[in-house]
């Protein structure tokens, strides 16, 4: 049974309520504490290493899988391999995400939570990662991701990921390789740094199949004496389109470096990068004090629209 804290950061980083319907893997203190199967959704814990595998039956109608993960032993350093098999014509959405509470100690908590994803023909996938840290204790918080996707013929995936508080250290690792023409990819990133936190993200994707498509749409906040550095990198091997925005906003000593990569190989590849990063601008501020806001009210909703 999960006590009164696991409960809140399960709800923070999965959206799973008692009431939730679909496949369920839920993982406390580097054990499974439940498990269950859907009717077209199958999970099995993998005999040589931590982890499960994901089976989605071919032809699957909007079913939704839970896998999150909660920590709340101090100093637990827990690694987990999770592998999908997503079948042909499915439509599924994937609710994952790690909550650390660290309730005093002084040693560091980790989570690597490494994921593959094998999306059949014509599956359509949204998956969900959130990562969150609370807590009064002094030793780090660390989350480090790894996801890795291989996209067939006209697959389609959204990948939405968040860091919205509390991670004092994470190392992102993404990489997409879209091998089936007409497949396609949306990344939506979204990271919240604060005091000295550390968060850097790495991703590569690699469009090889004919018409195939990539998006991938960056947005953070670095606040107080927070870093982030951003890697995102497209590769062109087709013809194809791919879309690169980062968006970032830095406060106080805070610091950002956004470093977008493209790679055209293919005379017919079409790719585009942009980034901009800045203060809030005092005309937004302004405009809505106007309107009755408090400064702190102000920046406040700026905040929430961009990481919205």
């Amino acid at each position: 049974m999960l006590n009164d804290i696991q409960k809140h950061i399960l709800e923070v980083v999965s959206g799973m309520t008692a009431n939730a319907e679909g496949a369920v893997n839920i993982r406390a203190n580097g054990q499974r504490a439940y498990h269950s199967n859907s009717e077209h959704v199958r999970i099995e814990a993998k005999a040589d290493k931590p982890g499960i595998d994901i089976y989605v039956e071919p032809n699957t109608v909007m079913d939704h899988v839970y896998i999150p993960v909660v920590i709340t032993e101090d100093g637990m350093h827990d690694t987990v391999y999770n592998d999908f098999y997503i079948g042909e014509g499915a439509n599924v959405v994937i609710s994952a995400g790690c909550g650390i509470h660290n309730c005093g100690s002084s040693c560091d908590t980790e989570h690597q939570g490494i994921h593959t994803f094998h999306v059949g023909k014509n599956a359509v996938v949204t998956y969900t990662e959130v990562h969150y840290g609370e807590g009064e204790g002094s030793g780090k918080r660390i989350l480090n991701p790894q996801t890795v996707l291989y996209l067939e013929e006209g697959a389609k995936v959204t990948l939405e990921t968040s860091q919205i508080r509390g991670v004092d250290d994470t190392k992102r690792y993404t990489k997409a390789v879209l091998s089936g023409d007409d497949s396609e990819i949306l990344v939506q990133e979204k990271l919240l740094t604060h005091d000295t936190q550390y968060a850097e993200s790495d991703m590569e994707i690699f469009l090889n199949g004919k018409n195939t498509r990539a998006q991938v749409i960056s947005r953070s906040v670095a606040q107080d004496s927070s870093a982030q550095v951003f890697y995102p990198k497209v590769e062109g091997n087709n013809e194809c389109f791919g879309h690169v925005q980062c968006d970032s906003i830095i406060m106080g000593s805070g610091k950002v470096r956004s470093i977008p990569a493209i790679a055209c190989n293919h005379v017919d590849a079409s790719l585009i990068h942009e980034a901009a990063i800045g203060k809030i601008a005092g005309d937004q501020i302004l405009k809505l004090q106007t309107l009755g806001l408090s400064y702190e009210e102000a920046e406040s909703k700026i905040l929430e629209g961009l990481l919205r």
